[in-house]
């Protein structure tokens, strides 16, 4: 791998991990009703996805997925009706519920990020046909998934962060919980249906 190729890997994850999309509108939700920690959670679960892609794509299999349309499109529907589902939930949750969600959140939310992610047509799209684009196939192909993986992480845990802290920050500042709970369905309803909006 280049040092140019290096450095416009590093700049196109850095746009793609700040444009709101799937799995940051699920942290920022997730902190919004349950705090920072649900926050990072999700955001753990949402990178625990990411690596499982960069070995799919290392193994070439993920290139198996992108190339079967039907199997792209289930993952599609599957995706935005699980974030729908969740969004809708939180919109029909009643108080009594959102006062006793922290008390559930810790292990959900970690298996939100990591089936969001994983249902991500965006994640497959970049994991098995753009990141390959990188890898130069004339030097050491582990050693150079192994360190643009790495430099993924490194760059979107903070971007994830940061999202998880201001989502936390608009619900401290908030003095009517039920109204940031019907925010955070808002948000998961709207990722859905992006998700469902995208094509092939």
């Amino acid at each position: 791998m280049t040092a140019s190729s290096l450095l416009l890997f590093i700049a196109m994850s850095i746009v793609l991990d700040f444009t709101p999309g799937p799995a940051v509108m699920l942290v920022v939700s997730q902190a919004m009703r349950h705090g920072f920690g649900a926050g990072v959670r999700s955001a753990l679960g949402i990178l625990s996805a990411n690596m499982t892609y960069f070995v799919l794509s290392a193994a070439g299999l993920g290139a198996i997925l992108l190339a079967s349309r039907k199997t792209f499109e289930v993952v599609r529907w599957g995706g935005a009706a699980y974030l729908v589902y969740l969004g809708i939930r939180m919109l029909l949750s009643r108080k009594r519920d959102a006062e006793e969600a922290p008390a559930i959140a810790r292990p959900r939310s970690y298996v939100n990020g990591l089936v969001t992610q994983f249902a991500n047509p965006k994640a497959i799209v970049f994991f098995t046909a753009l990141l390959p684009q990188f890898i130069d196939p004339h030097t050491n192909v582990a050693r150079q998934f192994l360190l643009i993986g790495i430099l993924s992480i490194v760059i979107e845990f903070p971007v994830l962060m940061t999202y998880a802290f201001l989502g936390d920050r608009g619900r401290r500042l908030a003095s009517h919980m039920h109204w940031i709970e019907r925010c955070a369905g808002a948000l998961l309803v709207t990722a859905g249906l992006k998700l469902a909006a995208t094509r092939a």
